[in-house]
């Protein structure tokens, strides 16, 4: 499902910023579920809460904090490194290389970077174990944002600022909407990537993040599918279902 990429529209792109979690590698692969399963578990045993009460404490500091790990930093202090070394502890055989999209990030002009609210070396492993780790310029981790998650628009200033990227001749990949609101201000290009065969009424699309289609251009289903539709000298090429 995508949403009629325009390849001239993009032909003015230098800097292609792709999100990690549930974008670079598909949403089927259920990786960050275990990452997920990881934090619900952190919390339990920091707060001596059930499992069922850690979940529902987990997903409100998520929600209002952005992450799990800005909420309990903020409300109890916690150590940031042993949380992201004890919940990035995961098996990341789950994921299946893709040669394809290795394949259509390589083609692409200009620089590339994985922009994450995850550590360094979880997006390295998961970016390593997809088989596209060395088509990226760098890695901008929730350590390189000074603790501080997307959606909070000085993550945004301090990666633009740090690599020299005009946003204006960018584009961002995200599985949140929420994430995109920053960069499509700024004058980003954006891209909401969905779950594969996601096949609601449009309006359902948005259900995660209501309230939010005004700062996305496109939705797609299959990154690799529209990184080759938008790429130069594909004008002609009928748009990928």
């Amino acid at each position: 499902m995508t949403n009629q990429p325009d390849p001239l529209s993009f032909a003015h792109v230098t800097d292609w910023v792709f999100d990690l979690d549930n974008t670079l590698y598909p949403h089927h692969s259920n990786l960050f579920s275990q990452i997920d399963v990881k934090m619900t578990d952190y919390v339990a045993d920091l707060l001596k809460l059930s499992r069922a009460d850690a979940r529902v404490v987990q997903k409100q500091f998520y929600k209002e904090y952005g992450t799990t790990l800005k909420g309990l930093m903020d409300r109890y202090d916690i150590d940031s490194d042993d949380f992201l070394q004890k919940v990035h502890d995961i098996d990341y055989s789950w994921l299946v290389p893709d040669p394809s999209l290795t394949i259509a990030i390589r083609q692409l002009p200009g620089r590339k970077f994985i922009f994450t609210n995850g550590d360094r070396g979880h997006a390295e492993r998961a970016a390593r174990q997809l088989g596209v780790l060395d088509e990226f310029d760098d890695i901008f981790d929730i350590v390189a944002a000074q603790l501080m998650p997307k959606p909070e628009r000085a993550t945004y200033d301090r990666f633009l600022d740090l690599y020299k990227i005009d946003p204006g001749s960018s584009v961002m990949f995200e599985d949140l909407a929420r994430n995109l609101i920053e960069p499509k201000a700024l004058g980003m290009k954006t891209v909401l990537i969905v779950p594969h065969n996601f096949e609601p009424t449009f309006s359902e699309i948005w259900e995660r993040d209501p309230d939010q289609t005004d700062h996305v251009d496109y939705v797609t289903d299959n990154l690799s599918a529209f990184l080759n539709s938008v790429l130069p000298g594909q004008v002609n090429r009928p748009v990928p279902a």
